[in-house]
C-alpha cells in the first residue's frame, strides 16, 4: 500500500480494540506515526466482558504494517492523561495532523435495551456522554498544534444514522443522546477551526464486525437476525480516515458533515479487508 501519511502524527482514541484499532491499523499501512491512546494494557485489568485487545497489540501491529506504533495508556476522559499524551507527542514531534476518537461506553445500554430512561440506572447518563467528552477533551489539545500549523483532520464516529434524513429513536434515550452530542460537538468545532484549514468529519460506519460484536455473534440465527452477512472489518473504516487525511482539499470542503464511510470507499475506491466494496447498511435489508 502506498505510504501517503509518511511523516505525519496521528492520534487514535479508544484503539486498543474496535474501530479505534480498525483507523489505527489503517493509518500504519499508509505509514503515519500512531500514538494509540487507551486504557487497557498488557498485563493490566481486562474490560468488564473481557473483550480483547490492548494498546500494545495494536502498536505493534501498526509498527508491522509499515507506520510507528506508539502506545501510552491514557484515560481519555480524564483530564490529565489526555494533557499528559499531548504534551508527549509536543516534546516529540511537535505536531499532530490527525486525531480519532471513536470512545463511546454503551454496553451497559444493551443490558436494559427497550426500556424506559426512568428504568434505567442513573449512571446511563455518565456513560452516554462519554464519548462527547473524550472527544473534546483530546480535540481541545489537538486543535492548539493544528491552528498553528493551519492543517489538521479531526474524525469522530457516531452511530444510529440509516439514511440522509434525522436520525430517528432507536430503542435506547442515551445512545441516542450519547451520539446526538457526539455529532453536534463535531459540527460546533468544525465551525471554529475551518477557517484555520482543519477538517472536522463525523463518520458513520456500517455494521462493523468488532471484537465485542464477534462475542456476540454465536449462531447463524443471531447472525441473520443483525445482517451479520452485510457487514464490515473496522478496518474499512480506517481506509476512509486514511483517504481523508491523505486528502486535505476535500476533506477540508466536507468539514461539518456527517459522511458514511460506504460513500467515501466509493469516491476513492476503497475496499475492506477481503476486496469487497461494502454499501450503506440498511438494517433491514433482506
Amino acid at each position: 500500500m502506498e505510504r501517503k501519511l509518511a511523516g505525519k502524527v496521528a492520534v487514535v482514541a479508544g484503539a486498543s480494540r474496535g474501530a479505534g484499532r480498525g483507523i489505527a491499523l489503517a493509518l500504519g499501512d499508509a505509514g503515519a506515526t500512531v500514538y494509540i491512546a487507551a486504557r487497557t494494557t498488557r498485563g493490566g485489568s481486562t474490560p468488564p466482558d473481557g473483550a480483547p485487545g490492548t494498546i500494545q497489540d495494536t502498536a505493534d501491529e501498526v509498527t508491522a504494517r509499515g507506520g510507528k506504533g506508539i502506545a501510552v495508556r491514557t484515560n481519555c476522559t480524564d483530564e490529565k492523561d489526555v494533557a499528559s499524551l499531548f504534551d508527549c507527542i509536543q516534546h516529540e514531534h511537535g505536531r499532530v495532523d490527525v486525531l480519532a476518537s471513536s470512545i463511546f461506553d454503551g454496553i451497559g445500554f444493551m443490558r436494559g435495551w427497550g426500556k424506559p430512561f426512568w428504568e434505567q440506572p442513573i449512571t446511563d447518563w455518565r456513560e452516554g456522554i462519554t464519548g462527547a467528552h473524550a472527544i473534546y477533551l483530546s480535540a481541545h489539545h489537538a486543535a492548539k498544534m493544528m491552528v498553528s500549523r493551519r492543517s489538521g483532520l479531526v474524525v469522530g464516529v457516531t452511530d444510529m444514522i440509516m439514511g440522509d434524513g434525522p436520525r430517528g429513536y432507536a430503542g435506547h434515550l442515551m445512545m441516542d443522546l450519547g451520539h446526538e452530542c457526539i455529532d453536534r460537538l463535531l459540527f460546533d468545532i468544525s465551525h471554529e477551526l475551518k477557517k484555520h484549514k482543519v477538517s472536522v468529519i463525523t463518520l458513520m460506519p456500517g455494521f462493523m464486525r468488532t471484537e465485542r460484536v464477534m462475542m456476540h455473534m454465536t449462531s447463524d440465527k443471531v447472525k441473520k437476525q443483525f445482517g451479520f452477512d452485510r457487514s464490515e472489518s473496522p478496518e474499512y473504516l480506517g481506509r476512509a480516515v486514511a483517504a481523508l487525511a491523505a486528502d486535505p482539499k476535500y476533506a477540508l470542503s466536507e468539514t461539518g458533515k456527517i459522511l458514511f464511510v460506504a460513500d467515501i470507499a466509493k469516491r476513492y475506491g476503497l475496499t475492506d479487508v477481503d476486496g469487497k466494496y461494502i454499501p450503506r447498511f440498511a438494517a433491514h435489508a433482506s
